[in-house]
């Protein structure tokens, strides 16, 4: 299944989308899957992504609740780990147990600071940034854990994804970025969302030069995902461009949301989508490689894959 699932990213006449899940604060995913499968998403994707108390807010195991969503859906997920909560012994037991349940893409955070937490006197683990777990997979596709001692048996193939923001005023430094994490095995990189064509292919750009410079053999095969947060409500416009780093949200989009938003509700959802929609088809074919974050508004998700 992960197999198909790469070479699927890998395949440049191919679409390939996949939808964000955040699990509930609770203990049970089973709503979720109900809206997924309401309005048919999971015949739309190519996969899924589960991330790891974003925020360092609360929420169902990450890791947990992707071996859950593949085995109702049959379809790959990428399970997120971040580094805030986990040492590295942790990180290589729950990597070894997540492979026996075939759980084999990772997406690798060093994750929100521990101080933005809705638990009280929480406090972060954080024996490194993302490029620790980046090893640890490379180390464990080897057959050895991090200490360089033989696994019996060892784990199936991972496939490690990283992150990258969409936006800095030195793309150049957010190129130095990308080939550290190509340097430490990254298969793939998802970036945050990109509003614009233009900084679309900017991204796209930078990546591809990034592949030649890195020093591993696996870069070359290294893939991008282009991040897509749909805004439907002028809040979420100006929250994005003004609290968000590493994402550029255009002048022009935010005084569309503005003056639709003075029409009421309705005018702003339709005037958001339409702009939402826009930038999607336009990535889906300048690149054809999409990962949608919409915090669980499955319809909204289904309505812009059409």
């Amino acid at each position: 299944m992960f197999e198909e699932f790469c070479d699927f990213l890998c395949n440049k006449t191919k679409k390939f989308i996949t939808v964000e899940i955040n699990p509930p604060h609770g203990a049970s995913i089973d709503q979720i899957l109900k809206d997924i499968k309401k309005y048919k998403l999971h015949k739309k994707v190519s996969g899924f992504s589960c991330t790891d108390n974003p925020l360092a807010k609360l929420k169902m195991s990450g890791v947990l609740s992707a071996i859950k969503v593949q085995q109702t859906f049959g379809k790959p997920v990428i399970a997120t780990m971040s580094m805030r909560d986990k040492n590295k012994l942790s990180l290589q037991s729950t990597l070894l147990g997540a492979n026996d349940f075939d759980l084999r893409c990772i997406l690798a955070l060093t994750g929100d600071p521990a101080k933005y937490s809705d638990q009280p006197e929480v406090k972060g683990v954080l024996e490194r940034d993302s490029t620790l777990l980046l090893s640890i997979i490379y180390h464990l596709n080897n057959g050895v854990d991090y200490s360089n001692k033989p696994l019996n048996p060892a784990p199936r193939p991972i496939y490690p994804f990283a992150v990258s923001n969409s936006y800095a005023k030195d793309m150049k430094q957010l190129q130095k970025r990308m080939i550290k994490k190509l340097d430490y095995g990254a298969r793939a990189i998802i970036t945050q969302p990109v509003y614009t064509l233009e900084n679309a292919k900017a991204v796209l750009e930078i990546f591809e030069e990034a592949k030649t410079m890195s020093i591993r053999e696996t870069a070359k095969e290294a893939q991008i995902v282009l991040g897509q947060f749909p805004i439907v409500a002028a809040r979420t416009a100006n929250f994005i461009d003004d609290k968000v780093p590493g994402i550029n949200v255009p002048k022009e989009i935010i005084d569309e949301m503005n003056l639709a938003a003075m029409d009421g509700a309705q005018k702003e959802r339709e005037v958001g989508f339409r702009l939402s929609k826009r930038i999607f088809d336009d990535v889906m074919e300048a690149h054809g490689k999409v990962h949608l974050m919409t915090h669980n508004r499955f319809d909204l998700c289904a309505e812009l894959i059409g």
